[in-house]
């Protein structure tokens, strides 16, 4: 099977002779907004909506663009210039009909990309969803390099993302690194009977913040899939290569946040299968004395 990323030629992609000036597509959903009022001392921002109802709501954090996924002329024009792209934008829901999903995840992500080749943007960073991988059973834990299996339409929607992203940095030259996010919710909804439903898929705020902020900064990568979950004590998706290639170090974890998980300590009470269980003992001898 192959690996799940692919360095840059000579281990670093060529330096960019413009500032960190990074284009957020989807700027006034959850996610982009709360990257943008997170990080706009880090990065130079262009926020990309569709609706100038949102415009006076992000302008403090960048610059705001009016463009539209459809519109492949609007999209160059919002790429100018740029670093980098985070694409978040589109049809978000798992239940939207295949003519929307065709739209904007389909024409509008192909068009995104599009722009940002044409402009020469160092990379783009795609929003995909545990989605592109939710149809294998619910007792797989479902590493990057596993074949995509979407588990409803909106996941197919997402594998093309994905794919076209492959092809775009590997064929087209432009670098992209996909994130799969999971139930991306901030803490107080993980403290309560949503939580419990996202036991196994939580991603917290800060979490998917730092994740996006790491995949914007890592030279090494020309191409990357990485599972966008939190540290959860379990994990439907694999965050080990993220770990490894990032150094992802996320902080938060759906079994101590939520109220009804919390007192059944899991952390403890779990076994682990190694040493780190307290009544496991070392079998290590040395000068022939037991280590404890």
């Amino acid at each position: 099977m192959s690996d799940a990323f692919t360095l840059a030629m000579d281990g670093c992609l060529p330096q960019s002779s413009r500032s960190r000036l990074v284009l957020v597509t989807g700027a006034a959903g959850n996610i982009g907004t709360y990257f943008a009022r997170h990080n706009s001392s880090r990065y130079q921002f262009r926020l990309m909506i569709h609706n100038e109802k949102h415009r006076d709501a992000l302008s403090e954090y960048g610059d705001v663009v009016t463009a539209d996924l459809g519109d492949l002329d609007s999209l160059k024009h919002a790429c100018e210039g740029i670093d980098t792209v985070v694409h978040l934008a589109g049809e978000a829901s798992p239940n939207a009909d295949w003519p929307d999903l065709v739209k904007a995840n389909i024409v509008g992500t192909y068009n995104l990309f599009v722009a940002a080749k044409a402009c020469g943007c160092r990379r783009v960073i795609y929003a995909s969803s545990i989605h592109a991988v939710s149809g294998y059973p619910a007792d797989v834990q479902v590493k990057s390099n596993d074949p995509v299996n979407p588990g409803d339409l909106y996941g197919v929607s997402k594998c093309f993302g994905e794919a076209l992203a492959r092809y775009m940095a590997e064929q087209e030259g432009l670098s992209s690194i996909v994130i799969r996010i999971g139930g991306f919710q901030p803490r107080e909804a993980a403290k309560g009977d949503t939580g419990v439903s996202m036991l196994d898929a939580w991603v917290s705020q800060r979490d998917l913040d730092q994740l996006i902020r790491r995949c914007i900064d890592v030279e090494s990568l020309q191409f990357a899939i990485f599972n966008g979950l939190s540290d959860n004590r379990f994990k439907r998706l694999d965050i080990s290569n993220a770990r490894e290639l990032l150094g992802y170090l996320p902080q938060d974890d759906t079994t101590q946040v939520n109220q009804e998980l919390r007192p059944l300590k899991l952390d403890a009470r779990v076994s682990s299968h190694s040493l780190k269980d307290p009544n496991q003992k070392s079998g290590v001898v040395e000068q022939g004395v037991r280590v404890e």
